[in-house]
């Protein structure tokens, strides 16, 4: 279990990090870690198969945490302030992107986050959210088409749903 704990433990800190608030991030994967301990005969023996299902459990915690509340706040996306995005020229684009982002309904949100931020492929992304691979791929592909209606300025979305 100690190895299991120093190869995973920092992943898990990142994963709930950008899902909760950053007090309830250490209870979370201490969470996650004992539903570990208590269920290791079940570990898949893979590295990164435990990472997917460690990410799942997770998840679960999460979701344990926040079952009255929507999970609006699930991924965080932070902007950086404004003195460092008017030193950067594409700093429209990012606010734009950010401003869709913020906009994006939570389940599309955490479909694309376990893909970029997460580095899981579709079959371990699937894993952690229950679903089948091909499930995981039609949400982000969907996720994908409203992200990209949601930040290109020209189709009209700005202020509705593109649900």
């Amino acid at each position: 279990m100690r190895a299991i704990f120093r190869d995973h433990y920092a992943s898990l800190v990142r994963f709930a990090a950008r899902r909760t608030a950053g007090h309830e991030v250490d209870d979370v994967v201490a969470e996650t870690f004992l539903v570990a301990w208590r269920r290791l005969d079940e570990l898949p023996l893979d590295r990164e198969e435990l990472r997917a299902w460690l990410y799942g459990v997770a998840r679960n915690c999460l979701a344990n945490r926040a079952r009255s509340a929507r999970r609006r706040d699930a991924v965080a996306v932070r902007l950086a302030d404004a003195g460092e995005l008017a030193q950067h020229e594409d700093a429209t684009e990012r606010v734009d992107l950010t401003r869709a982002w913020l906009r994006l309904g939570d389940r599309d949100r955490e479909a694309l986050a376990l893909l970029a931020w997460d580095g899981l492929d579709h079959a371990q992304a699937a894993r952690v959210l229950g679903i089948s691979r091909t499930a995981f791929g039609v949400r982000v592909s969907r996720a994908r088409r409203r992200l990209i209606k949601l930040a290109d300025p020209d189709t009209g979305l700005a202020g509705g749903d593109p649900r």
